[in-house]
């Protein structure tokens, strides 16, 4: 007659094996993000818009994807953020817990110049666009400067100086494009980290001004009429923003010329973009892009958003991936003319 130790023991052997499968069950069950950490990757240094925005993404996030990760943001900034676009696809984990976010002036200049951007952005994975990057040119107003017709004044002797940071960057394209489109006399001062030194820069009055996002321009500039906006380089009216201020589009001479605006500005209606290697598994992707579909739309992301007077006007991956690829179908001659009025060789 069997022992009950006998028994017990083969009683829980039983069981044991009965319960791998459950166990095993429950390991698959477990979502990839559950314990993990999201690294957000900003190409731009703290201060500035890019790096508001991935802050504030980075706060609400973490809810909408399954397994609730911890979330990091890193600023990365280096060679108009070109650092952290090489990092995301080369040694960056390709497991889906890295995203980035650039200075999406980029992607015109892997057209224009692609000896120094030698990057084909239609081999990354997008996750979305919180924002086009609304962006308006100013000047101090102890300048003399009052509008845009004093911008376009021939007989004026003063050049205007305004900042400028490492090629890529969404202000020296600004800047670039008043100078050599329209014919605005501006002399770019070159050395500064990022738009949070270049408004430090114009209180100083190192430079006269700046081309940059609305959202950056400290409220009480406005208020206090301290600078005069004098051209809109976006379409989009936002709260606080004069009207009687001139489009740039606007101000385009023909068809063939507004064209060229608009490719110009492209990178300022993608705006906010967010994207990960092209390595990152398909489903870890999706995961990611459904996340911040559902994080842009969330009341609570929209409320801080409006707190922060940061606008909000997203694009799904998908949208993202559509335009980018237009992009690329731009003609070589349109192009060619652009990279003059960029200045690059």
């Amino acid at each position: 007659m069997p022992s009950s130790l006998g028994l017990s023991k083969r009683f829980i052997a039983a069981a044991t094996f009965a319960a791998f499968p459950m166990l095993a069950h429950a390991a698959e069950q477990r979502p990839f993000y559950a314990g993990k950490t999201l690294n957000v990757i900003v190409g731009l240094p703290p201060g500035g818009g890019a790096d508001a925005y991935a802050r504030l993404l980075a706060r609400h996030l973490a809810k909408h994807i399954p397994g609730q990760p911890s979330i990091v943001v890193q600023n990365m900034p280096g060679a108009g953020t070109l650092k952290s676009v090489m990092y995301l696809n080369t040694t960056a984990p390709a497991d889906g817990t890295t995203v980035g976010t650039f200075s999406s002036a980029l992607i015109n200049e892997a057209l224009t110049a692609p000896a120094r951007v030698n990057v084909d952005f239609r081999k990354f994975t997008w996750i979305g666009n919180i924002s086009e990057d609304v962006r308006v040119c100013y000047v101090w107003a102890a300048s003399g400067v009052k509008n845009w017709q004093d911008m376009l004044v021939k007989s004026r002797t003063k050049e205007i100086f305004m900042g400028a940071t490492a090629p890529g960057t969404a202000g020296n394209a600004d800047t670039s494009m008043l100078q050599n489109l329209f014919g605005v006399k501006i002399r770019q001062v070159q050395g500064y980290a990022g738009s949070a030194d270049k408004r430090l820069a114009v209180e100083r009055r190192e430079i006269d001004g700046d081309c940059g996002g609305w959202i950056a321009v400290p409220p009480e500039w406005l208020a206090e009429k301290k600078i005069n906006v004098v051209v809109r380089l976006s379409p989009t009216l936002v709260p606080g923003m004069d009207g009687n201020v001139p489009f740039g589009g606007n101000l385009t001479k023909d068809a063939r010329e507004r064209q060229l605006y608009n490719f110009l500005v492209a990178p300022e209606r993608l705006g906010r973009l967010f994207m990960v290697s092209s390595r990152v598994p398909a489903d870890r992707a999706a995961i990611l892009r459904a996340g911040f579909d559902a994080t842009v739309a969330d009341p609570a992301f929209r409320a801080e958003a409006a707190r922060m007077k940061l606008t909000v006007t997203p694009m799904n991956g998908a949208e993202v991936t559509t335009h980018i690829a237009a992009l690329y179908t731009t003609p070589a001659d349109l192009i060619a003319r652009a990279r003059t009025i960029l200045g690059q060789p």
